[in-house]
């Protein structure tokens, strides 16, 4: 039988054709793209050294890393937030970002490090010591290895603005199972001892998982960065949940 195909079908397998070829190599692009963004992301960074102090190049890029993935998350913005954790290799000593350094483009020059109990080094955060009571109690736990993200996600800092509130806890099945309650304790710069023991306490009376300073965010922990990050995470995703299905007036 004859062809009874007309020159609008011919165009428009032509233009089907035209358009997946596009399609494939927009595809490839972004593969190449990914690629590139991965090896510029994995560069190697020097050791940090500082008084008495080495940060290895690892310990580096990790924090450089976790930097990252907390700003695309939207975890931290700008110069919110901050990174910290015990030297594995050398006991006694921590290591954070500096103050006001921008997670999500942070390098070698944004590490600090001091000795527990010490002072805190030139550049230090402000929540040093809060850091610095969180992984010593993560340490008692885990016997050594202690890491602490302070997140301010908009959905935790928001719900633990509250008034009165004194937990946050997730609706969602994951949240209950990954995190459970969460304390909120209200910041006070003229008690600070006080301050940090209702932290501590808090987290221990959290799981040791979170703890949440009402409008301030939440000081994730774990005893690796990676373990910290899971648990920030999965917070914010738990308060989003809830935030949410408090707006469509859900029955909970």
């Amino acid at each position: 039988p004859a062809d009874r195909s007309s020159p609008a079908d011919a165009d428009q397998a032509m233009e089907i054709a035209r358009l997946t070829a596009e399609i494939e190599r927009l595809r490839g692009g972004l593969v190449g793209a990914v690629e590139v963004i991965e090896e510029i992301e994995e560069a190697p960074l020097p050791p940090v050294v500082l008084e008495n102090i080495v940060v290895p190049p690892h310990m580096v890029a990790d924090f450089a890393r976790m930097g990252r993935q907390l700003s695309r998350e939207s975890l931290v913005k700008g110069t919110m937030g901050a990174i910290s954790m015990l030297h594995p290799d050398e006991p006694g000593l921590m290591i954070s970002t500096r103050h006001s350094t921008m997670l999500g483009r942070l390098d070698e020059r944004g590490i600090v490090g001091g000795r527990l109990g010490g002072n805190p080094p030139r550049g230090a955060i402000g929540e040093w010591k809060v850091h610095e009571v969180l992984l010593a109690s993560v340490a008692l736990v885990t016997g050594g290895p202690a890491a602490c993200i302070h997140m301010q996600g908009p959905y935790t800092t928001a719900a633990s603005c509250e008034k009165d509130l004194i937990l946050v806890q997730p609706i969602d099945v994951l949240g209950k199972e990954h995190i459970g309650k969460v304390v909120i304790v209200d910041p006070d710069d003229d008690a600070q001892e006080e301050f940090l023991r209702q932290v501590a306490e808090a987290l221990q009376q959290g799981g040791m998982r979170c703890v949440v300073v009402r409008g301030h965010g939440a000081y994730a922990v774990g005893a690796n960065l990676d373990q910290a990050m899971a648990n920030a995470a999965m917070l914010e995703h738990s308060m989003q949940i809830l935030l949410l299905a408090r707006q469509a007036n859900l029955k909970i």
